[in-house]
């Protein structure tokens, strides 16, 4: 009786096998016919397509702005306000009261027309005797610094 059980079931799984490939033909029968109506869609699409035109962007006109009249800069009066002189500093530019820019001003044509200046390095200043005064007997500055040494000849 097993060999006959075996034997049945040897006659089943055949059986299976086979249904499956006959199963198997099919669906690849009907993927190929499908591909194939697929094809003559896509080609028909393609006939029917337009070629579209492009539609150009209007381009939006800025409007100008009126520009606005600037007053003109004031300066800090703390700047303007006259600075009397020490003696030394005085000597240099002169002895009547000045604001503090014009000091400067004045300091740089001093230094200018005696040609004060390094050639080397235009910064640095070599004083003369005059601004060796207002200077604290320096024998070289910087032109940052006179501003600062400056500073202490006014009131």
């Amino acid at each position: 009786m097993a060999v006959k059980k075996k034997a049945a079931k040897k006659k089943v799984a055949k059986k299976k096998v086979a249904k499956k490939k006959v199963a198997k033909k099919k669906v690849a029968k009907k993927k190929v016919a499908k591909k194939k109506v697929a094809k003559k869609v896509v080609k028909k699409k393609v006939a029917k397509k337009k070629v579209a035109k492009k539609k150009v962007a209007k381009k939006k006109v800025a409007k100008k702005k009126v520009a606005k009249k600037k007053a003109k800069r004031k300066p800090n009066p703390a700047f303007m306000r006259p600075m009397t002189l020490s003696d030394a500093l005085g000597a240099v530019v002169g002895a009547k009261p000045i604001p503090r820019t014009e000091v400067t001003k004045k300091l740089w044509l001093y230094i200018k027309k005696h040609k004060l200046q390094d050639p080397k390095n235009m910064r640095n200043i070599k004083p003369d005797e005059k601004l060796a005064k207002v200077f604290g007997g320096k024998k070289t500055i910087n032109m940052f610094q006179m501003t600062k040494l400056v500073s202490k000849h006014m009131s």
